[in-house]
C-alpha cells in the first residue's frame, strides 16, 4: 500500500441541454454538480476488506484470503481497460451469491467495488483495507450518483496501489491529479459503471472525473476548458421513471412524425450550441444580465421542446410554474418523465426569494437543494478540508 489513509470526492452531474437529442446525433451538454460523493480509504491490519455503500445502511466485509482465490481471474492490463472481464464478473456474481435474476443496487455497487479492487491489486498481495462512503447525492435520481461512487473508488484504489501518485502535498487542502492519471481513473470508473448500468454512455463518469462541463456528440466526449460557476436549485420530484422506456418513446415518436420532430431536435442542438457559446463568453468577458437573459430563454425553450417530445410530466410542469411565479426559470434534467429539474439562480437573486422557492417546492412534496454547477471533478482531500459532518460519517468505520 502506498497510501495509508486517503480521502477523495467526486461530483454528480446534470444534463444542461440535449436530453434525448444526443441519441440522434445532436450535442448534449453535461455539467458537474457541487453535490459530491466522499470516500475514505484506510489501510488496516485486519486481514479483511470492508466497505459501506453510499446512503445504504450496509457494511460488508470479506476475508482477504477468500478474495485472493479470485485473483487468477482479475488480470487486466492498462490497454485492456476498454473491455470488461466477463469471467471475473461471473465469478463475482457467484461470490456475492447472485447468479440469476436482476441485481439490486447494493449487489451492483458491491460487484463494482470488488471488481476494481481485485483488478487494481490482483497482480500482487491483496491489502486489508476499509472503504467508507457518504454521498450528498440521492441515489436513482439520474444525477450520476453511481458514477461519482465508481470515480471515487477508482481514484482511491489506484492511488493506494501506487498506480497513480498522490497529488496532495503536505501543505495542500485539496488537489487534482494530472491529466494522464485522470484518464486512468476515468477508464476504471467506466468499468464500474458498465457493471452497474450495462451499457453506459461514459458521460457520467467523465463528468465525475473532470468536472466542469462536457460536450457530448456521437459518442465523443470533450471537456470544456473553462466554465462559469452557476448557482442553481436542484429539485427531485421523486417521480420514478424508466430512461429506457422514455428513450424508446421519443424514438417511436420521431419515426412516426419525422418531419415534425426532427426540427425540434435541430432546435435542441442549436440550444446546446448557443448555451455553450454563452457560457464560454461568460469566462472571457464581464458577466452581464444579458448573459442570464439568454440562458433563461434557452431553459424555457428547451423545456417546451422536451414536453413536445413526450418526456414531460405534470410534476415537472408544476416545478416550472412554482419557480416562475418567483421569476425563476426551470427545466427537467436527464430522461424526464419525472426525476429532477434544475432552476437557474441569478447572482442578484435575493436570499429570501431562494428560501421561499425552496419552501414552495418542498410544500409540493419535492426534495430541493441550493447548489452550483461547473465545479471541480475528482479531488483528493486532506482531512482538514472535509466538512465535519461528512468526516464524522466517514470516521465511523
Amino acid at each position: 500500500m502506498q497510501v495509508s489513509d486517503c480521502f477523495v470526492s467526486a461530483p454528480g452531474k446534470a444534463i444542461l441541454h440535449g436530453e434525448h437529442a444526443v441519441v440522434h446525433g445532436k450535442v448534449a451538454l453535461a455539467v458537474s454538480l457541487n453535490l459530491r460523493t466522499f470516500l475514505r480509504l484506510k489501510a488496516t491490519a485486519s486481514g479483511k476488506v470492508c466497505i459501506n455503500l453510499p446512503n445504504i445502511d450496509t457494511f460488508l466485509c470479506w476475508d482477504v484470503s477468500e478474495l485472493q482465490q479470485l485473483t487468477p481471474y482479475s488480470c487486466a492490463k492498462r490497454e485492456e481497460l476498454k473491455c470488461l472481464n466477463p469471467e471475473l464478473v461471473r465469478r463475482l456474481r457467484e461470490f456475492v451469491g447472485v447468479t440469476n435474476g436482476k441485481l439490486d443496487t447494493c449487489d451492483m455497487a458491491t460487484i463494482a467495488f470488488l471488481y476494481i479492487y481485485l483488478s487494481v491489486f490482483g497482480s500482487g498481495e491483496l491489502p486489508s483495507l476499509t472503504v467508507s462512503v457518504w454521498s450528498e447525492l440521492p441515489t436513482g435520481a439520474g444525477l450520476g450518483s453511481s458514477a461519482a461512487f465508481t470515480v471515487c473508488l477508482a481514484a482511491a484504489l489506484l492511488c493506494a496501489s501506487g498506480a497513480i501518485p498522490s497529488p496532495l502535498k503536505e501543505w495542500d487542502h485539496t488537489a487534482r491529479w494530472r491529466q494522464e492519471d485522470l484518464e486512468l481513473i476515468n477508464s476504471w470508473a467506466f468499468q464500474g459503471e458498465t457493471i452497474i448500468h450495462g451499457n453506459p454512455s461514459g458521460v457520467d463518469n467523465a463528468v465525475g472525473t473532470w468536472g466542469g462541463m462536457l460536450r457530448f456528440l456521437a459518442g465523443k466526449i470533450m471537456p470544456l476548458s473553462r466554465v462559469p460557476l452557476l448557482r442553481i436549485l436542484l429539485t427531485n420530484t421523486k417521480v420514478p421513471r424508466s430512461t429506457k422506456v422514455l428513450v424508446a418513446g421519443v424514438k417511436d415518436k420521431i419515426n412516426k412524425l419525422p418531419s415534425v420532430l426532427n426540427p425540434v431536435l435541430d432546435s435542441v442542438d442549436a440550444i446546446s450550441a448557443t448555451c455553450e457559446k454563452v457560457l464560454s463568453d461568460m469566462t472571457s468577458e464581464p458577466i452581464t444580465g444579458e448573459h442570464y437573459n439568454i440562458l433563461e430563454d434557452l431553459i424555457d425553450i428547451n423545456q417546451h421542446h422536451l414536453n413536445a417530445m413526450g418526456v414531460g410530466h405534470p410534476d415537472l410542469d408544476r416545478l416550472c410554474r412554482v419557480t416562475l411565479t418567483r421569476g425563476l426559470h426551470s427545466k427537467l434534467t436527464g430522461a424526464g418523465g419525472g426525476g429532477c429539474g434544475i432552476t437557474l439562480l441569478r447572482p442578484e437573486t435575493d436570499s429570501a426569494v431562494v428560501q421561499g422557492t425552496v419552501q414552495d417546492l418542498r410544500d409540493c412534496g419535492f426534495d430541493c437543494w441550493e447548489t452550483s454547477i461547473g465545479g471541480p471533478g475528482v479531488q483528493q482531500h486532506s482531512p482538514l478540508s472535509v466538512k465535519d459532518d461528512v468526516l464524522e460519517v466517514l470516521n465511523q468505520y
